[in-house]
């Protein structure tokens, strides 16, 4: 598989934006646990968020394997100010595959533009990998939905102009998969807070937050897809997702690749350059096998649903393994660093604590793989 010209053109571009806006403020914004919302508006301008948002809705009407590969590039620059690009239309899948006509002619191009940043609320603080177990209700009265609960470790949280709110809208319903619905909520409602995490590990620079809904009344028109048929749409939205989450993986597994590559040719020791060395030639070439093998991973399972023929277990072992090269690349980058790599001054510590971050959410690497074998197990070979 190779990229077309536009594609690699779209790489270009995306790299050099990121080089040019994050890689003199990255540090500073990792410290401070905060990003300058105006980069954001700029990648809008430079049509870089919500790329896969069609022509007809303000967007590029390209595909996502091109948002992946955008996302490839703004991480492998920086992960934390990276997140703040990529997440910025994090919740137009949903709205674009579910909506109504004029819920996407409403919020799609606002979000294309920059003019609006969107966020998605599902985790809740006893509610993460099982979402069957949300508590957030949204109660049906007349033609609104009244919204009680919380949510946790929501990115964009205090940044979001909308959310995507995933809540309970059927609490008696006996299957549990068809309790809950997605209802569309404008922050600027009474009775919405965010409350800002801080002392994350990684991907400072990007926002994450508490979020709670006190008797929030949202219309009804708001409802996103059908009622009842949430679960059933955030699988779809994850199979969507989970695709830039793990290119995500190979960016931070990428840019730590290429800091290792530098030191080692750099350094001197034992009567030359550190890049002499078997040793350090060996890791080299793992750390880079192991990157090839997640990149084409995630092309794969990007053209694969572009050209609609989705594979859930292919976008899952993407996202798994990509999450685990980073993890693993980021170690091995900074073990060559040796004690350089330990101290704040060096960018190869940031990679390392942001990489971690790329296992966990979206669906952890137990829940990947747990979607792998059921996937694999329906299939008869």
């Amino acid at each position: 598989m190779e990229l077309t010209t536009e594609q690699k053109d779209i790489c270009k571009a995306a790299r050099e934006f990121a080089e040019k806006e994050f890689r003199d403020r990255a540090k500073d914004f990792d410290a401070k646990e905060e990003f300058d919302l105006s980069i954001v508006k700029r990648a809008a301008e430079n049509g870089f968020i919500g790329v896969f948002i069609k022509e007809d809705y303000g967007g590029a009407g390209l595909g996502f394997l091109e948002h992946s590969l955008i996302t490839e590039e703004v991480w492998r620059v920086d992960p934390g100010c990276g997140q703040n690009i990529c997440s910025a239309g994090f919740g137009a899948e949903m709205i674009q595959t579910f909506g109504t006509e004029e819920q996407k002619q409403f919020y799609l191009p606002k979000i294309a533009s920059g003019e609006a940043i969107i966020g998605t609320a599902i985790t809740e603080p006893d509610a993460g990998s099982d979402v069957t177990l949300v508590k957030t209700r949204a109660e049906k009265k007349g033609d609104t939905y009244v919204i009680n609960g919380s949510k946790m470790f929501i990115t964009n949280g205090c940044n979001a102009k909308y959310l995507l709110v995933y809540a309970v809208t059927d609490p008696e319903a006996k299957d549990v998969h068809k309790r809950c619905s997605v209802i569309l909520l404008d922050t600027a409602t009474p009775g919405f807070t965010a409350t800002k995490i801080y002392g994350k590990m990684g991907i400072r620079a990007s926002n994450t937050a508490e979020v709670s809904f006190d008797n929030v009344e949202v219309p009804a028109e708001n409802l996103v897809g059908k009622e009842g048929r949430g679960f059933y749409q955030l699988m779809e939205f994850f199979n969507m997702t989970r695709n830039h989450v793990a290119a995500q993986g190979v960016g931070v597994a990428q840019g730590a690749l290429e800091m290792a590559i530098s030191h080692v040719k750099k350094r001197k020791a034992f009567g030359g350059s550190l890049s002499r060395l078997q040793g350090v030639q060996f890791k080299i070439a793992e750390m880079a096998t192991r990157i090839e093998a997640a990149r084409s991973l995630y092309w794969r399972a990007a053209y694969l649903l572009d050209n609609g023929k989705l594979d859930p277990a292919l976008v899952s072992m993407a996202k798994w393994f990509s999450g685990e090269t980073a993890v693993y690349v980021a170690n091995e980058a900074l073990q060559l660093h040796g004690g350089y790599g330990y101290i704040v001054e060096y960018d190869i510590q940031r990679f390392y604590r942001d990489a971690k971050i790329v296992e966990i959410y979206e669906g952890s690497k137990e829940v990947e793989k747990a979607v792998i074998a059921s996937e694999l197990l329906k299939r008869v070979f």
